[in-house]
């Protein structure tokens, strides 16, 4: 069989256009835009792309955008002043802090020190303990990517067996309770110590695989017709082009995408839906201020 591509690039477009439509309609009736804030500390190649492409992003889209660059020299103390000035700007809607952060300053004390109803990265406890209520905050943005992937290709979703593998805060576990409470699969979660993982993984009719281990999932790991999402991306060292690198995902995509319905590539699957999924949460932030912060 041949699988069909899930291609967040395209998707990601979509969605793009529109947001950009909704943006273009506020601007009609005199509203102002969303307002997208961005921090990053260093000067990480990685990181910086990843906040350009959000910042490149912001402008297809109309936003208004504010990008706050400081050096890795910066006290945790510091950093948290500036994360408290951007949330007391009513005209700033949302806020993201670009990880990894230097060794000295504490991600988790970060994040949390941001707005609930700002933090369009989902990654406060506030939104990230709400992911089971009725009434969430905002999601976290890669999960909710990957769930909208699922959903404008149309894959089948409740009822389903879905299976994780990787229990990150950042993917694995708020992937599992959005699929369980929100989507109605039934979930499985794994990681990269779970004993005989094939065993579950054979199982799955959603297979989601977050872990950071390149081709860890290879073809005799899946049975036919599962729908694949391949959130890693490692770069990995070869003489054979000029950057010096080609990237892998945490599936074997050549053996595993001749017996899936649906698979997501590496680069252009998760990716794209990740961005997109950010400047959803934004949109969000900016015109339903009031019921992201006193629904529950």
């Amino acid at each position: 069989m041949s699988a069909t591509i899930l291609d967040g690039r395209k998707v990601s477009r979509e969605i793009e256009e529109e947001i950009k439509s909704e943006v273009d309609a506020l601007k009609a009736k005199n509203k102002k835009a969303p307002h997208l804030a961005a921090i990053l500390v260093g000067d990480d190649g990685a990181s910086q792309t990843y906040v350009n492409n959000k910042i490149k992003a912001c402008k297809r889209v109309g936003f208004e955008y504010t990008l706050l660059n400081f050096p890795t020299t910066i006290s945790e103390s510091k950093l948290m002043t500036e994360i408290e000035r951007i949330n007391a700007d009513e005209d700033i809607d949302g806020l993201i802090v670009q990880l990894p952060l230097p060794d000295h300053i504490s991600a988790s004390k970060v994040t949390d020190r941001i707005l609930p109803h700002k933090d369009v990265d989902g990654f406060t406890n506030e939104n990230y303990g709400r992911i089971t209520s009725k009434h969430p905050g905002l999601l976290p943005a890669t999960p909710f990517g990957i769930v909208e992937l699922l959903k404008r290709y149309k894959v089948d979703i409740k009822g389903k067996h879905c299976v994780m593998v990787g229990n990150s805060r950042t993917v694995g576990a708020p992937m599992s309770s959005i699929m369980a409470y929100h989507e109605n699969a039934t979930v499985t979660v794994c990681h990269i110590h779970t004993v005989d993982l094939a065993h579950y993984t054979k199982q799955a009719d959603i297979l989601i695989v977050a872990t950071g281990k390149p081709a860890l999932i290879t073809g005799d790991m899946v049975k036919e017709g599962v729908a694949v999402v391949d959130v890693g991306i490692t770069r990995i060292p070869t003489e054979d082009n000029e950057r010096g690198y080609i990237l892998s995902g945490d599936v074997n995509f050549e053996e595993v995408e001749k017996k899936a319905s649906f698979i997501t590539p590496v680069p252009g699957g998760v990716g794209p839906m990740t961005i997109a999924s950010l400047l959803m949460n934004t949109l969000k932030a900016a015109t339903t201020k009031s019921t992201i912060t006193t629904e529950i």
